[in-house]
């Protein structure tokens, strides 16, 4: 016989980390967890599950090169016509149909990994990110880990994201860390790094990026929230928030210039 977990709520903690819940379910489970040890160790097991499995080798950005050979293999594997007056006949009438058959499937096979493969739009992400930024709005949610000091927070990190995302202090520059966070974007998990500008709450999504070359920060508004993204240093980084976009302009500006 199967034992009865010891907790009624522990199935809404895997439904929570997939984004299932509504704002007042998770605000009740949240304060639930708070003072349930079964539901805050399925938590932290799901959680290091997740880390584990490492989203970045699931959904990654295309190199061109690689959806140039993948393009080139899906024309070469079409069945062409054969010459005018052309013998179909013995060993070559059954090799056909089943050479056929293998090639339309390695091209529908390749077919499939390109549009897995595919970057996703910026919108996309950006409608992703400010889901998840309204989530950790929740009471409980915004950080695993509570510090102004990125030298606390770094190092938490550790073994819970594969790469180590960069933390810095932008204090004198008037956007104060209030801690940092696993989060979960496009299939992997991400490093979640909370600010401040005055009343304004700030996530500054960071992952690391298919190009190393550094792009200009962009802007974006979706459902009353400004996002901004850039890259810098091998990392994608995005920050969302209610604050007004010049002044979330001014904190990636403040961030690219931070040693």
């Amino acid at each position: 016989m199967t034992a009865e977990p010891a907790c009624d709520k522990v199935l809404l903690v895997q439904a929570e980390l997939d984004g299932e819940l509504d704002a007042a379910a998770a605000a009740a489970l949240a304060a639930h967890r708070a003072t349930c040890p079964v539901c805050q160790a399925a938590a932290a097991e799901l959680a290091k599950a997740r880390a584990l499995i490492g989203g970045a080798s699931l959904r990654q950005l295309m190199p061109d090169e690689v959806r140039a050979r993948i393009v080139a293999q899906i024309a070469a594997a079409r069945p062409r016509a054969p010459a005018a007056g052309a013998a179909w006949t013995g060993w070559r009438q059954w090799w056909w149909p089943s050479s056929a058959g293998f090639g339309l499937g390695a091209a529908c096979a390749a077919a499939l990994a390109l549009l897995v493969l595919l970057p996703r739009s910026s919108g996309e992400f950006a409608d992703q990110l400010v889901a998840s930024h309204i989530r950790a709005l929740q009471p409980g949610h915004l950080e695993d880990v509570a510090s102004s000091d990125h030298h606390t927070v770094k190092p938490w990190f550790d073994g819970r994201v594969d790469f180590a995302p960069p933390v810095k202090d932008l204090a004198a520059e008037r956007f104060p860390l209030r801690g940092g966070r696993l989060d979960y974007v496009g299939g992997r998990p991400v490093a979640a790094l909370v600010y401040q500008r005055d009343k304004h709450v700030i996530d500054l999504y960071v992952w690391p990026s298919a190009s190393v070359a550094m792009a200009p920060p962009e802007s974006i508004e979706r459902q009353g929230y400004n996002v901004v993204h850039w890259v810098q240093g091998g990392m994608a980084l995005w920050a969302v928030s209610d604050l007004e976009i010049a002044q979330l302009r001014e904190f990636a500006g403040d961030w690219q210039r931070s040693p």
